[in-house]
């Protein structure tokens, strides 16, 4: 028995149809009353679509489908097994052409692009999905990479750290930059003689053609995340991490350095020290001999270790940063700039710039 149908609301008085942008459940899956089904967009609103009765859901569309106002969506069933009749009218209309229809989200992100407006089809309801794909065709169609017989690097960002990456890299001397990834430059943007290949949706494109390499050019000196969320996407995509050692930086030869971690300019890490993966070590930082640093933390420049230090997880240790000997700082810890560490820190604790941190209390 059938509870209630879910049909397309009217949204906006001037637009007859909606693009479903997103379903929420299975087929089949038991609801209840006021849980989330859909999400609809048009050019001016968005709106989810709840379940008016508590029940089975038995979709009847589409995700990605543009849909008239008064289709049916879906229907709730007591049983999960009972068989509904398609009433049809769920399939995708066709949109008026002549006049461009975007929502607000997607012309954010075609500004953001260098997208121009006028060049939007306007045969369909332009949402972020539907531009991504687009510029990701435009983007496929450009790139051309380096004749070279180095192996190809891949650096994704386009900012400050990202050009120190470069730098690093050109005086490293052994591969070749294949461009950079950048979410918000337009392709061909050339930074420091490197062109911008597209956003993070070429990447699978790049890995075909033979870029296997890649760095990481975000710093996320105010948010770790964000640059550990980098290396998850880049691994995601197929990509692995050589170290890169600035040649003006010094490493002992017994010290251990993982795959992806950064050591930049004047920088010494001292005998026996572990570096594991995809740890930072910034311009003039020292690390002293048996220290370890943990995977993505920071290490700030000018910060100074003592000997058997030991960093965890994803922390950053700030600029100018000194510690005594043997001191255990744990993982998420952020330690301002110019602080002096006496004793051990424990995990996700913060410590503002300049302080002494002594154990559980701060000293001005």
């Amino acid at each position: 028995m059938i509870k209630s149908e879910i049909i397309v609301p009217l949204l906006n008085a001037n637009e007859p149809e909606a693009r479903l942008v997103g379903i929420h459940v299975r087929n089949g899956q038991e609801v209840e009353k006021g849980e989330l089904l859909f999400t609809l967009e048009t050019t001016k609103a968005a709106a989810e679509i709840i379940a008016p009765d508590r029940g089975f859901v038995r979709i009847l569309v589409k995700e990605g489908e543009t849909l008239a106002v008064g289709d049916q969506m879906a229907a709730i069933t007591e049983m999960p097994d009972e068989s509904i009749e398609d009433k049809g009218g769920q399939k995708s209309h066709p949109s008026p052409v002549g006049e461009l229809r975007i929502t607000k989200a997607a012309r954010i992100l075609a500004e953001s692009l260098g997208m121009e407006l006028a060049d939007l089809p306007t045969d369909r309801l332009i949402t972020v999905e539907v531009l991504r794909s687009l510029a990701v065709t435009k983007e496929k169609l450009e790139i051309e990479l380096p004749a070279t017989v180095k192996p190809y690097i891949l650096i994704f960002g386009a900012g400050g750290h990202a050009k120190a990456i470069m730098d690093m890299i050109k005086q490293i001397g052994d591969y070749c930059i294949a461009g950079l990834i950048d979410d918000k430059l337009p392709s061909g943007t050339i930074i420091l003689g490197i062109p911008v290949l597209g956003s993070r949706n070429v990447l699978p494109v790049l890995f075909k053609k033979g870029v296997i390499l890649a760095a990481n050019g975000v710093g996320g000196i105010l948010d770790i995340t964000v640059r550990v969320q980098i290396f998850e996407l880049l691994k995601g995509a197929g990509f692995v991490f050589p170290a890169l050692i600035h040649p003006r930086a010094t490493v002992e030869p017994s010290a251990k350095v993982g795959d992806g971690v950064q050591v930049f300019a004047n920088a010494y890490v001292g005998s026996e020290a572990e570096l594991h993966p995809k740890c930072m070590i910034n311009t003039n930082a020292v690390i002293s001999h048996d220290c370890k640093i943990g995977a993505y933390s920071h290490i700030a420049p000018g910060a100074l270790l003592a000997g058997h230090v030991s960093i965890g997880d994803r922390t950053l240790i700030g600029m100018g940063v000194t510690t005594s000997i043997g001191v255990k700082i744990g993982s998420g810890v952020r330690i301002g700039n110019g602080a002096i560490v006496l004793a051990d820190v424990p995990d996700k604790t913060i410590i503002q710039a300049g302080r002494y941190w002594v154990g559980k209390a701060e000293t001005p």
